[in-house]
This record gives C-alpha cells, structure tokens and sequence, in this order.
C-alpha cells in the first residue's frame, strides 16, 4: 500500500490540474473533456470515501427485505453479492411482493436511500436538496 501521496490525495491533484490549469487555457473539445476527467476524478475520490458506509448501509436495507446473510470480507465479493441480492429483490418486485402493504413500503425506503447514497457520489448538490 502506497503511503503518501495516498489515492485520494492523487485524485485531488489530478481534478486541481485539469480545473485550475487545463480547463481555463482550453477551449471547445479539449475543454469539455478536461471537464469531464476532472468531475470524474472527484466522483472517484467520493466513491472511495463513501464505499463503506454505503455497502454496508445497502447490505443492511437488502437483509431487512430479503433476509438475513453474512456480509463477505471483501468490497469486491460484497458489491457482487449486492448486485445478486438486488436481482433476487427485482424478482420480488416483479412478480409482485411490493405491489402493496408494509413490504412495499420497505422496499421504497430502501431505493430512496440507496439512490441518495448514490446521489452523494455522482451529484452531491443535488443529494444535499433532499
């Protein structure tokens, strides 16, 4: 593991560069995609700082709705089990579970907060008018 400069560190300076210094001496084409790189580059870095926090709090949500299952160790194995799990609450929705009642309830509560979390990484401004 890389001790300084850290990832986030790495990041920052990257979207620094291309905001502070690429994006006022361009133009058009060029402009534009140092504007993308450098919004992409701040996703990133609120990506790894929410990672945690938000796996778990999605594994929380699914194991009220679906059951209860031990998390694995890792953030790999838990965002593909997650992705699992999601199917499996898909096929309950489809097949109509969350047509009504309590349940559907659950299940709207957990798609708000796991599309805030989400929010948080991709549009902080707009999850802040929430």
């Amino acid at each position: 593991m890389q001790d300084r400069p850290n990832i986030d560190e790495l990041l920052e300076a990257v979207a620094g560069f291309l905001t502070d210094d690429v994006m006022p001496n361009t133009q058009g084409r060029i402009n534009f995609h140092a504007r993308v790189a450098g919004n992409v580059a701040q996703m990133l870095r609120r990506e790894l700082a929410h990672q945690e926090e938000h796996i778990a709090a999605e594994w929380d949500g699914l194991d009220r709705l679906l059951g209860t299952m031990p998390r694995p160790a890792t953030i790999a194995e838990s965002r593909a089990a997650i992705a699992a799990r999601n199917r499996e609450l898909c096929d309950r929705i489809r097949n109509g579970a969350a047509d009504a009642g309590d349940y559907r309830t659950a299940v709207l509560a957990h798609v708000r907060k796991v599309t805030h979390d989400k929010l948080v990484v991709s549009n902080p401004t707009l999850a802040a008018e929430r």
